[in-house]
């Protein structure tokens, strides 16, 4: 079982890292998809990061050794495999369909399951405190969809379509993020992503169409290039966090991603608005991407809450007594 080292101070770095480069994420790949296809798209993020790494790693003679794996590991190793191709692949699918503030707040949903998953795989307890965070979560998922919530219950459109399809997109990247922690176990985290990049990179080449880089304008290029580097960066930061911090603080800093999108797709359409669309969304909807937000960090932070709540009360009882 992967325990965390305690450099909680850098692996919430890590973590505030991940969460700024997710943000702003989405944009870019907005522009890149209108003219490469999800797979593609992926296909080179994976094969560039996963070559950069390789090619560092060898450099220092620090390669991975497989034979430490074990049975055990192997699988994980797969499930790991899986669940990120997969899970690539499904959030530009999803993003074809929706804005980036959209999918970005969907795709929320993945470190929540990731939190509910640890309860029962990494044995943390489920408080109060979370369940209140996941009442107020959904409570901002309902005011967030306020102006779509009867197009998204009663008929599958293209909106409907790119919800459901972000949403399997979180719950495969569970099976990913759980397989990835036990690797930390046996690799470090640039030995676990650079196999993992790799592999993904190779599953995913029959359906890759690489010419499609040669019908990108000039900015769309340099854009394919920077979610390569933010793929390498925020994944490797995010494999590193957990290493060092527990994973329900993790998934709480994450947290603010959403927060990061919506203003990063503001600032966006103020300065390039021929490339960039602002949100289509009412200010109930902005309250309810705040309230999930909330939701979010308060189920992933609960127990921690608790247990100072109940330290507190302690405290006061012994100096009661005391008296």
């Amino acid at each position: 079982m992967h325990i965390s080292s305690g450099r909680w101070l850098y692996g919430m770095f890590l973590a505030l890292l991940t969460a700024l480069l997710w943000g702003v994420l989405p944009i870019k790949l907005k522009e890149v998809l209108q003219v490469m296809d999800p797979v593609t798209v992926t296909w080179y993020r994976l094969l560039v990061s996963g070559s950069i790494l390789l090619a560092y790693l060898a450099a220092v003679q620090r390669l991975p050794r497989f034979r430490p794996l074990g049975r055990k590991g192997a699988w994980l190793l797969a499930l790991a495999i899986a669940g990120l191709s997969a899970n690539y692949v499904l959030y530009l699918a999803g993003l074809n369909l929706l804005s980036p503030g959209t999918t970005q707040l969907v795709i929320q949903v993945a470190p929540i399951l990731l939190l509910i998953s640890s309860l029962f795989v990494f044995r943390e307890r489920f408080s109060l405190g979370q369940g209140v965070g996941l009442v107020v979560l959904l409570l901002g998922f309902v005011l967030f969809f306020n102006q779509r919530l009867g197009e998204l219950l009663t008929s599958l459109t293209d909106y409907t379509a790119g919800v459901l399809i972000v949403l399997l997109a979180a719950i495969v990247w569970v099976f990913y993020g759980l397989a990835q922690k036990q690797l930390l176990t046996v690799w470090n985290s640039l030995q676990v992503m650079m196999v993992i990049y790799l592999a993904c990179a190779l599953l995913l080449t029959p359906w890759a169409q690489p010419q499609q880089v040669f019908e990108l304008s000039a900015l769309q290029g340099w854009l394919l290039f920077a979610c390569c580097l933010n793929t390498l960066v925020a994944y490797g930061a995010f494999a590193e966090a957990l290493a060092h911090w527990e994973a329900s603080r993790v998934s709480a800093t994450l947290a603010i991603t959403p927060l990061v999108t919506f203003g990063s797709v503001a600032l966006a359409a103020t300065w390039w608005p021929d490339h960039v669309r602002p949100e289509q969304i009412n200010w109930l909807a902005y309250g309810g991407a705040a309230l999930v937000v909330l939701g979010s960090v308060l189920t992933a932070l609960g127990p921690s809450l608790m247990a100072n709540l109940r330290a507190r009360r302690a405290r006061r009882a012994r100096l009661a007594a005391q008296l």
